[in-house]
């Protein structure tokens, strides 16, 4: 048998061109302990760390494959939750870049996340309806929060007390008892989908956004409060429009549903609303943590911001208020004296949350974070639209605050997709033009080294030599820029539609251009004096013309300069001869028009792609078609060969880029990576690199390795990632009592779960081998009479143990059969003994209890096991609860002992201190100077 043909395989190696992708949210992130300076944004799958003050990027985090939904930094600083497509979620530390923690268990894509006040929990809510609430410390899934009837949109814990308060698509905001988990309280005021919420003044009141341009305020009274007798009643608050109050009250009971009065934790009041001047749907309602500033905007480009005040500040409003009312009763009145105790003012939600202004930015807002400084200023980044991230500040105390823009993010990529791509002939250059301007990346830095404006590009090229670019656009005209200055050189009105293709020819000596005016062009690049300088400088000048009956879609010259191969709108390709431009050959078969084409170096194939996703090889002699290839789920957009080889690279809207053998029409490999449509791609002169570029605004670099490609092996690997995602999406294993489809865990079936049981099941199999042989052996040694080595175990010595993540711990003991429950109860019983791992030994011996009581207690072979097990449990769980115990009374102790000797406040107000002290220094620093 001969050798088969070896392939090398392409890997990717980066994603540039994105500054941040639509579907995640912008956060700031603390880094080198300074606040305001770094943001991080969902960039596709990874997250990137932007530096606003330099505008460069200094961490990826790198994801996996899904697309990035959510961000929420910890409270900490120290670590960043990133939430993903598929519904899983990590947790990657600021310092190392690395994600530690991986959590799965929702269906859909993750919707929000949000961290308790000590960073210990993180609730997370997605589009499969349920909310998650995980121990970020232990690595586990506490439980399981079902009820909503559509996507979750916002969850937030209570600061004082156990609870979660939640919104959803489904119009409901519900509160949650933690302790017991389940609903307790269901708002049902809200007419549209509920999509932001926010909790004011210490948590005693709500605001939430809905579809329209009313910000609904809510009064939370806890039942506490309610109780106490000595609580003096609440102030009667006037709402927006006169006679609110009534209306409110009569209303009450539509507002909320509560299950028993005994089941009352808190009640919920509607105080009234603010209008926004927005008249679209809240995208995002956000308050800044020290709880004084309240920010929203819509599905436009204004944020508008608002203001709490403090009861201080609300007090001397009132006053001020009835200072003027009694003025007033004076002024109307002859006998004033009389009249004045009647004064009566009525506190209004207008008096207690002031606008302070709005912020326009230069594109429409998808999400912004809030960060209020000491000093009083307010920062406000946002992700806009078009890939640009903008920072704003302003002052919100003074008494017409201005936003100013104090810096943006724009060079890393394009304000629009990217059409055309080129590469340099020494493989070093990458060219990308979009809509509003042309980029010249350095391909091993990935910088971006020059930007240039230009009209709608559609197609380009590097001149013979790399010092200047031809664009083609969208109006049918050709720019020629100088890439050395950056400068536009020329512009011609080439075609009177749009210019869709162009061909360098082959002696490199001109160029070849077709559009949507049904004429192909020739055009010579001449020098010629420049009027602004001595030196000459490059121009084109167009030759002849090939007028034909439709619109021209594509062109391509053969390498030998021959023949021109034209692409037409009537589905076909027609083959001239370039010297006389008589017909040659005409290929038809594709049923829609061929979008794509590309010659083989050595002018015998010509392969087609089409919006019919056919991929055609024709032979280039007799124009007849070699092999017709399915090639992608949507339009072929981009067809290119590798130079020097039949094999050839198509990019389709199915966002897969493939790789195919011309010769024996086989698929060779699939690059998996873009989110969206891919527009364009190029091959590298050399053939090592591939750029694509996508609608998900993102380009990516791929790298030939020195890896051989096996075809057999290939496809072997896609057939076992298709069986492991099969495997993901089966039922969910019942539970004894629940339901199917209902799940009580918070975990979920995946590849690594089924795996990590075999694993288990592997290591429990070599127990009972091991502990046979341990049996035989003490035989063998009595009958001896004397100590016989014993023989080792390869894979014990080879691996010296199995381990499961704690992650996929509970999933995998789920799916794991009964029979290897009995040994791995003896094993606990010896583990805990011995008190290796107290607490993880007790989490999965609970776990199994729960999932297989009815089993074991019927099992009268367990019963003494279970009994040893009691006794063990029980007392090192109560010694490890000494431990702990007396290591907190220890370091509570070195706590008051350092407080005393430093006689300052321990970690809370040291922080503050310091930051007061250097503050003084400064000021006596500037008195000094200004004295002197």
């Amino acid at each position: 048998m001969g050798l088969t043909k070896q392939y090398l395989r392409y890997v990717a190696s980066a994603v540039f061109g994105v500054i941040g992708s639509q579907k995640g949210n912008i956060v700031f992130v603390t880094l080198r302990g300074e606040k305001g300076r770094y943001v991080a944004v969902p960039a596709c799958e990874h997250v990137f760390i932007w530096d606003l003050r330099k505008g460069e990027k200094i961490l990826i985090l790198q994801g996996l494959k899904q697309e990035v939904t959510c961000l929420c930094p910890s409270p900490d600083g120290l670590h960043l939750a990133v939430g993903y497509e598929d519904g899983s979620i990590r947790i990657f530390s600021l310092l190392s870049g690395e994600g530690n923690v991986t959590f799965n268990g929702h269906k859909a894509a993750i919707t929000t996340l949000k961290y308790d006040q000590l960073g210990g929990r993180l609730a997370s809510g997605s589009k499969d309806t349920d909310i998650i609430v995980w121990d970020v410390i232990n690595e586990s899934g506490l439980y399981r929060l079902k009820g909503h009837k559509d996507a979750i949109t916002q969850a937030l814990f209570l600061r004082e007390k156990n609870l979660l308060v939640t919104s959803g698509k489904d119009t409901m905001v519900k509160w949650w008892d933690l302790d017991t988990q389940h609903c307790f309280k269901t708002m049902v005021g809200h007419r549209t989908e509920v999509w932001g919420l926010v909790l004011l003044s210490e948590e005693k009141r709500l605001i939430t956004g809905a579809s329209d341009s009313e910000l609904r305020v809510w009064d939370i009274a806890y039942l506490q409060e309610i109780e106490d007798p000595e609580e003096p009643d609440p102030k009667k608050i006037k709402g927006s429009s006169p006679g609110i109050q009534d209306t409110l009250e009569a209303e009450d009971g539509a507002f909320e549903t509560d299950e028993a009065p005994e089941d009352r934790i808190l009640s919920c009041r509607k105080a009234g609303s603010i209008m926004r001047e927005g008249r679209d749907r809240v995208v995002n309602l956000a308050v800044d943590k020290t709880g004084r500033i309240l920010a929203c905007h819509g599905t436009d480009s204004v944020l508008e911001l608002f203001c709490i005040l403090s009861k201080k500040e609300i007090q001397k409003k009132m006053d001020k208020k009835m200072k003027k009312a009694r003025k007033k009763a004076k002024l109307h009145s002859c006998k004033g004296e009389e009249e004045d105790p009647e004064v009566n003012v009525e506190m209004s939600l207008q008096d207690e949350i002031q606008r302070v202004t709005n912020i326009k930015t230069s594109a429409k807002i998808k999400s912004f974070d809030l960060i209020h400084s000491p000093q009083g200023e307010l920062k406000a980044v946002f992700l806009l639209q078009n890939n640009l991230v903008e920072l704003y500040s302003l002052n919100p105390s003074l008494p017409t605050p201005q936003p100013v823009r104090t810096s943006r993010i724009t060079i890393g990529g394009h304000r629009s997709d990217v059409r055309t791509l080129s590469f340099s002939s020494d493989n070093i250059a990458v060219l990308s033009a979009a809509a509003d301007s042309v980029k010249i990346w350095n391909r091993s830095t990935l910088q971006c080294i020059r930007t240039m404006t230009c009209e709608y590009a559609l197609c380009s090229f590097f001149v013979p030599g790399d010092r200047q670019v031809v664009i083609g656009t969208k109006t049918g005209k050709l720019q020629l820029y100088d890439l050395a200055s950056g400068n536009l050189l020329e512009t011609i009105d080439a075609h009177d539609g749009a210019l869709w293709s162009m061909s360098l020819s082959p002696d490199q000596r001109g160029f070849v251009t077709g559009g949507a005016d049904k004429s192909v062009k020739f055009w010579d690049f001449e020098l010629v004096k420049d009027e602004n300088s001595t030196q000459k400088r490059l121009s084109v000048k167009q030759t002849r013309t090939l007028q034909l009956d439709e619109d021209v879609l594509c062109v391509s010259y053969s390498p030998n300069q021959k023949l021109l191969a034209v692409s037409l709108l009537d589905c076909t390709v027609k083959i001239f001869y370039v010297d006389t431009l008589k017909f040659f050959l005409s290929l038809y078969g594709h049923k829609l028009p061929v979008i794509c084409m590309d010659i083989s170096h050595d002018g015998a194939l010509i392969a087609t792609g089409s919006a019919d996703r056919n991929v055609k090889i024709w032979g280039l002699d007799f124009g007849d078609c070699h092999k017709s290839l399915f090639a992608h789920d949507d339009s072929v957009m981009y067809l290119q060969f590798v130079p020097k080889s039949h094999l050839f690279f198509t990019a389709g809207k199915d966002h897969k880029i493939k790789q195919w053998d011309a010769d024996k029409f086989e698929h060779i490999q699939t690059l998996e990576g873009h989110h969206q449509e891919i527009w364009c791609l190029a091959v590298s002169p050399s053939g090592d690199y591939v750029v694509s570029s996508s609608h998900d605004k993102s380009l990516r670099l791929w790298e030939r390795t020195r890896e051989p490609l096996i075809l057999e092996e290939e496809r072997e690997m896609e057939r076992e990632a298709e069986y492991e995602e099969s495997v993901a999406k089966e039922d969910q294993p019942a539970v004894p009592g629940e339901t199917q489809g209902d799940s009580y865990f918070t975990g979920k079936k995946t590849i690594e779960t089924v795996k990590a049981a075999e694993r288990i099941m592997e290591a429990i199999e070599l127990y009972r081998e091991e502990t046979a042989k341990m049996k035989e052996h003490k035989a063998i040694c009595k009958a001896a009479g004397k100590e016989v080595p014993l023989p080792s175990n390869p894979i014990l010595m080879a691996y010296g143990s199995i381990s499961v993540s704690k992650i996929e711990l509970e999933e995998s003991l789920l799916v794991l059969p009964f029979s290897y429950v009995p040994d791995i109860l003896k094993l606990f019983n010896e583990f805990i003994q011995l008190g290796s791992d107290v607490e993880l030994i007790c989490r999965c011996l609970f776990f199994l209890l729960r999932i297989h009581f009815g089993q074991i207690t019927s099992n009268q072979m367990l019963v003494p096991v279970i009994e040893k097990l009691r006794e063990t449990t029980i007392s090192k769980v109560s010694q490890v609860r000494d431990v702990i115990g007396f290591n907190m009374a220890g370091l509570d102790y070195l706590k008051r002992e350092c407080e005393a000797k430093s006689e300052v406040m321990f970690f809370a107000d040291a922080t503050s201190h310091l930051e007061e002290k250097k503050r003084k220094r400064k000021k006596r620093e500037k008195l000094i100077l200004t004295l002197t």
